[in-house]
C-alpha cells in the first residue's frame, strides 16, 4: 500500500466554477509530486483537532503560505508582513510539535521550514530584502525567483540532493535568522540565506525554503516517502 502523506493547506477565499467563498485549498502540484513519489497524498485543513492524526499518518508535508504570527518569537511584526492566518499557526504549531515527538517523517516546504524553525525556538527575518539587499528570493507576486542553494557536505540534504548546486524556485521574503534548538543548517543560498534546516535527532526531518513541488527534482518527495515506507526503528 502507498503510504500516506498528509499535507497541509491554504484557507482562502477563491473562485471556482460559478462559487466565490473561503476555501480549504492547495496547489495541486503537492499532490501531484506525492503520488508520482508513490505516496497516496491527504490534505490536511486547520481545522478540528489535526495534531490528533500523526499516529494514522505515515509522512507529512508541511506546506507554503502566508506569514507566522511574529509574536510567535517574541517580535512585533514588520510592516511587510502579511496573509496571517493564527488559526493556521495554531493548528501547524501543534501539528509539527506532534509530529517532532513521535518521530513522523516529515518534509517542510518554505512556510514549513519556518514553522519547523520557530517551533524550536528560532526566529525569522521578516523581510529578507532589508537583509540581503535583493529581491531575488520573491521576485515579483505570483513568480518564482530561480537561485542557486548549495547543500551543506555531510547532511542528510545532501545525501538526498548531492553538493552541486542546484537552481531552485524561490518564492519567500522571510527565512531563519535565529536557529532553533538542535536543527542544523544543510543548504544556504550564495547570498547566505538558510535555505535548508534539518533535526539529526528526527528519524527524518528535512525543510527546505524554496518550492520543490514547483521544480523539476522529485528527489526529496522520493525521499520522504521512502522513510514514510521504510521508518527507522
Amino acid at each position: 500500500m502507498r503510504p500516506v502523506i498528509g499535507i497541509t493547506c491554504y484557507v482562502e477565499p477563491a473562485r471556482f466554477t460559478v462559487w466565490e467563498m473561503d476555501t480549504a485549498l492547495l496547489p495541486y502540484m503537492y499532490v501531484e509530486q506525492v503520488a508520482a513519489a508513490g505516496g497516496q497524498p491527504v490534505i490536511l485543513p486547520p481545522a478540528g483537532e489535526p495534531a490528533e492524526l500523526v499516529t494514522r499518518l505515515d509522512g507529512l508535508i508541511v506546506a507554503g503560505g502566508g506569514d507566522i504570527d511574529p509574536g510567535r518569537y517574541d517580535e512585533p511584526a514588520h510592516d511587510r508582513v502579511g496573509y496571517i492566518r493564527k488559526f493556521r499557526d495554531e493548528a501547524e504549531f501543534a501539528l509539527m510539535s506532534a509530529a517532532l515527538e513521535t518521530g513522523l517523517p516529515f518534509l517542510g516546504i518554505c512556510r514549513g521550514l519556518q514553522v519547523l524553525n520557530v517551533t524550536l525556538g528560532g526566529s525569522l527575518h521578516q523581510h529578507l530584502p532589508d537583509v540581503t539587499g535583493h529581491e531575488g528570493h520573491s521576485p515579483a507576486p505570483g513568480t518564482f525567483g530561480h537561485l542557486p542553494v548549495r547543500a551543506e557536505p555531510g547532511t542528510r540534504l545532501a545525501k538526498v540532493l548531492g553538493q552541486d548546486p542546484l537552481d531552485v524556485p524561490h518564492y519567500h521574503h522571510q527565512a531563519v535568522n535565529r536557529l532553533g534548538t538542535g536543527l542544523t543548517v544543510s543548504a544556504r543560498a550564495e547570498d547566505g540565506t538558510i535555505e535548508a534546516i534539518e533535526l539529526d535527532t528526527h528519524p527524518f526531518a528535512l525543510a527546505v525554503q524554496w518550492h520543490p513541488e514547483a521544480g523539476t527534482d522529485p528527489a526529496l518527495f522520493h525521499a520522504l516517502t521512502t522513510a514514510a515506507t521504510h521508518p527507522t526503528p
